[in-house]
């Protein structure tokens, strides 16, 4: 119910105004003054204020120039009650931050309506700073995730790029000093590290200007060149399981990798569905032991096609996945193969691209699964 406080030295005029507002669903406080007032505040927490002008101690004017003073208090609209009618007066009264005004003797139905419209105002008011708020917050937290990235980016960026160029310049140097002594077996092992260097930075750049281009067309969700490819309906259980079985051969997991598929249709470009599986694949496959299932899922429910993909593996704790982004890396020892955790931000992000949902799930140290949905094709 809205509060409203009634500030008048005269009692009779409180009961006039609680006769007039009787009918509406309205919470009545009555102060005797100026002074009064403004400690009740607080107490009654009013949505509009009804100020009598001509009051013995503070006038109305100056209380009401007190009360929007106080950044608490600035938008809760004040309607002057008042027997003046000179312009000078009203002027005054706009002047110290009235809202309105009514003249006495006060008539019921113009009471009612310019409490109503107080309201009203009181109601945007508050929706306004609501909004302003809200946008506040989120300009933080877009400035935080911004200022993470950089901070993630400048941390491993640099080091991913190195690791590979050292490795073919290191090799290419070895090659130029030691050329003539070198059998054509040795030759073609050093060329065989040079190009599997070149393979992984490659790999690199591509998944950085991947990520690039989704963060540019994240605003274009809904356009169906949204991320500058075609889509194309696609029978996932065949591309699934070539994904996957080529992905376990690449890791030496072939009897590792246990498929559950059941056949449905997607729209969606070819490469970035490919990319999907890839990713996922390689994270499962990566963050686990040898011996322990990979397994894939994939089960056409409710015009959506489901797909989990599950490993027994290190796991993640859910500050870990509540903090998964680009240039995000947890818990690398220095033996291990490094990355810049670009992986499952683009497979997120594709994945929304599409109208699809991600998530995951996962016990620390335990296991992991990742599950994402997609539209199929009515």
């Amino acid at each position: 119910m809205p509060s409203i406080l009634v500030v008048d030295d005269e009692p009779n005029n409180f009961d006039v105004i609680d006769a007039f507002l009787s009918d509406n669903e309205y919470q009545l406080h009555y102060a005797s003054g100026g002074q009064e007032a403004l400690k009740s505040l607080d107490i009654f927490q009013p949505d509009v204020i009804l100020l009598d002008v001509m009051m013995p101690g503070i006038d109305g004017m100056e209380v009401c120039r007190q009360i929007k003073a106080m950044p608490e208090w600035q938008g809760v609209p004040i309607i002057m009650v008042t027997a003046l009618t000179a312009k000078e007066d009203l002027a005054r009264c706009l002047k110290v931050g009235a809202d309105d005004f009514i003249s006495k003797p006060v008539n019921s139905v113009e009471l009612r309506a310019r409490v109503s419209s107080m309201l009203r105002i009181k109601m945007q008011y508050e929706n306004i700073k609501s909004l302003s708020q809200l946008q506040a917050n989120t300009i933080d937290l877009l400035q935080n995730s911004l200022n993470e990235l950089r901070r993630n980016m400048v941390y491993s960026l640099p080091h991913e790029l190195n690791t590979p160029l050292n490795g073919i310049s290191g090799i290419i140097g070895i090659l130029i000093d030691q050329y003539d002594s070198m059998t054509a077996e040795e030759i073609h092992e050093f060329l065989g590290l040079a190009q599997q260097s070149s393979f992984r930075l490659e790999k690199l750049i591509q998944r950085f200007l991947t990520y690039l281009q989704l963060e540019m067309s994240a605003s274009k969700i809904n356009s169906p060149t949204s991320i500058g490819r075609d889509r194309n309906e696609i029978a996932v259980q065949s591309v699934i399981e070539k994904i996957a079985k080529l992905q376990a051969t690449s890791f030496g997991r072939d009897p590792d990798l246990v498929l559950k598929l059941e056949d449905g249709n997607v729209l969606v470009g070819a490469k970035d569905f490919q990319r999907i599986i890839e990713e996922l694949l390689e994270n499962a496959f990566k963050f686990s032991q040898k011996g322990t299932p990979v397994t894939v899922t994939c089960k056409p429910i409710h015009h959506r096609l489901h797909l989990w993909i599950s490993d027994l593996g290190r796991g993640m704790t859910e500050e870990q996945i509540a903090k998964i982004g680009a240039f995000m890396q947890f818990e690398r020892k220095y033996y291990e193969q490094q990355g810049v955790g670009l992986g499952l931000k683009i497979v997120k992000k594709i994945v929304e691209v599409y109208g699809g949902e991600f998530s995951i799930s996962s016990i620390y140290h335990q296991e992991t699964t990742v599950h994402i949905t997609l539209p199929m094709v009515s």
